[in-house]
């Protein structure tokens, strides 16, 4: 279930030779928890994994004159199987930081533990916002996305474009029931109001009971609040049932590039949803993400462009740091500066919340479509101060 990547190669220029450092048993190693086969494997997954790979071979494979290794392993989407990773990933195979967790409810538990082993969890895939509220902890990052980041930016948008009456069709685990919780309080602060809902288990095949509902309430806008291969089994089975054509209009609240690219242009074309990266924004981003397609075939979603940066920034810290301890280097992380293809001008703040500018991107029509990947328009950009919620009091390490 797990696979040692030893990455050997020059010292990178922030980590050489500091004979002072202070790496436990002489080695740095990071572990991507991940899921290989399911779900979420196409977003996060073996992508996850070259991501990390290549911000440790870019690093020159040591920091603060040590070695650093990788390891990954599939949570299947089980929390007890994640957990019990994660355990022995911390107590016995001296893994100093996991890092990406797609699956929320995996995330929650493994963010406990992480937090009573002092160790690092640098969270790319996980998306509840309960992670820098009320689960909250000093050594826990969430750095690419949360709940409500993309319920505000996507929300606040269809909004504003008149859809005032919503339903819900929501993945029945703790992301989907956060991403549901904090759009219904955008749209309801706004006016609009959520007529109904509907749960549905994760990795779905059918979707039709889920479908009817949401017909029969006739509410203009149908959120979706799921991932993964759930989005692209409702969005298809959806266009079937002629929700669309009927006069309704779908929501993907948290979808990721491989989704439409799974989609296709001709059933995703004018889907509206916030996004954290578009390989395609800028040189920098296509100039890393070229490099991915290289080696992984298919051109990275946010949370493995997410898994680079945030591999890099903790390497960062622990050669600012000349540690590994957990606590010094989040610590760290938090007083550097980040800024990269990734996050320009961003912050990572003391619940955990890294904070970036996001994009409120729609999927392009086939016609408009020049070349491959070509996928999105960008919107507009949404800077992180306005998506991302402010520090809550639920969380221990908010000042009041």
């Amino acid at each position: 279930m797990a696979r040692w990547i030893a990455v050997a190669g020059l010292a990178g220029l922030l980590g050489a030779g500091s004979a002072a450092a202070q790496i436990s048993d002489g080695v740095v190693r990071i572990g991507v928890l991940t899921d290989e086969t399911g779900n979420f494997s196409a977003l996060s997954g073996p992508g996850a994994v070259i991501a990390a790979d290549m911000a440790i071979a870019d690093f020159g494979g040591q920091v603060a004159g040590q070695r650093i290794e990788l390891v990954h392993a599939d949570h299947q989407n089980k929390t007890d199987i994640g957990v019990q990773v994660a355990r022995r990933w911390y107590d016995a195979d001296g893994i100093d930081a996991i890092v990406d967790v797609p699956n929320s409810a995996i995330a929650l538990a493994v963010q406990e533990l992480a937090r009573e082993r002092g160790k690092a969890l640098l969270i790319s895939g996980s998306g509840t916002a309960d992670l820098t509220g009320k689960a909250c902890s000093p050594t826990g990052v969430q750095w690419t996305w949360d709940t409500y980041s993309f319920a505000a930016g996507t929300a606040k948008a269809l909004l504003a474009q008149g859809y005032k009456d919503w339903f819900f069709i929501t993945a029945d685990f703790a992301f989907g029931q956060a991403m549901q919780r904090d759009a219904t309080a955008i749209i309801e602060a706004a006016g609009g109001r959520v007529v109904g809902s509907v749960k549905h288990p994760l990795q779905t095949a059918d979707f039709s009971s889920f479908l009817l509902q949401a017909q029969a309430s006739k509410a203009p806008m149908i959120a979706l609040a799921n991932g993964g291969g759930d989005t692209i089994n409702s969005v298809k089975q959806a266009e079937e049932f002629g929700l669309v054509r009927g006069g309704q209009k779908l929501a993907a609240m948290a979808i990721y590039i491989t989704e439409v690219h799974a989609l296709g242009l001709a059933a995703a074309h004018g889907l509206q949803f916030t996004t954290a990266f578009y390989w395609d924004r800028t040189e920098a981003t296509r100039a890393w993400s070229k490099r991915f397609l290289a080696k992984h075939g298919a051109m990275p979603s946010q949370t493995q462009a997410g898994v680079y940066s945030v591999v890099t920034h903790y390497l960062k810290a622990i050669a600012a740091a000349n540690s590994d301890d957990g606590k010094s280097v989040v610590a760290t992380m938090r007083r550097l500066p980040i800024d990269d293809f990734f996050a320009a001008n961003a912050s990572l703040r003391p619940d955990g919340r890294m904070v970036h500018d996001m994009y409120l991107v729609e999927v392009k029509r086939p016609e408009e479509s020049h070349y491959p990947w070509d996928y999105y328009k960008i919107v507009r950009t949404l800077p992180g101060a306005d998506v991302f919620r402010a520090p809550i009091a639920d969380c221990s390490l908010v000042k009041p």
